[in-house]
């Protein structure tokens, strides 16, 4: 009897360690846990080390790991070397907080925007849509080929979702390859 348990618990195992790897992303080399709040998550992507310091300096992290649902453009840190030499050493500044708040709160907005719906909507506004940010000032969203989303920002900067829906207990991470700038 001992034995049978054990191997209907081995054969239970083997089928669901598939299934729980499939539906984790991995994101910065870490899996992206949807019971865990965004700053959770972000914490564990080598990724993202730019944006957790950035939102660490800018005081937000308590309001990205509050109830949402947030959707969160969240730019790597090959994004943020992309900005001219010194601006993110510049924003990390205490004197710059409001700037980099800024900054930031332009990469958020209300609501859980999945690249299903954004899709939807970039379809029925026709071929684009305009979210408000947290900030206050509009990003779109467009098509970029047959299967991509681009985000344009207020100064035409844009940027690509390059991997899409990473689904959090209060909203989706959709990381994206360049900082947007209101």
């Amino acid at each position: 009897m001992t034995r049978s348990i054990l191997l209907a618990a081995t054969m239970l195992a083997a089928l669901a360690g598939p299934a729980l790897a499939m539906n984790t992303v991995t994101v910065g080399g870490q899996p992206m846990y949807p019971t865990k709040t965004i700053v959770a998550n972000a914490l564990n992507s080598a990724d993202h080390t730019t944006l957790v310091a950035a939102v660490k300096a800018a005081g937000l992290v308590g309001v990205l790991s509050g109830k949402g649902p947030f959707t969160v453009f969240a730019p790597t840190n090959e994004a943020f070397a992309d900005l001219p030499k010194g601006t993110v050493a510049t924003l990390i500044e205490p004197k710059n907080k409001a700037e980099l708040t800024k900054i930031l709160e332009y990469h958020v907005v209300a609501g859980d925007y999945t690249t299903t719906r954004l899709r939807a909507l970039i379809y029925k506004h026709g071929g684009m849509v305009t979210l408000k940010t947290v900030e206050g000032q509009p990003l779109t969203v467009m098509m970029n080929g047959s299967d991509n989303l681009m985000v344009k920002d207020a100064k035409g900067g844009t940027a690509d979702i390059t991997i899409a829906d990473v689904t959090q207990s209060n909203g989706v991470i959709q990381v994206i390859d360049h900082v947007l700038l209101p």
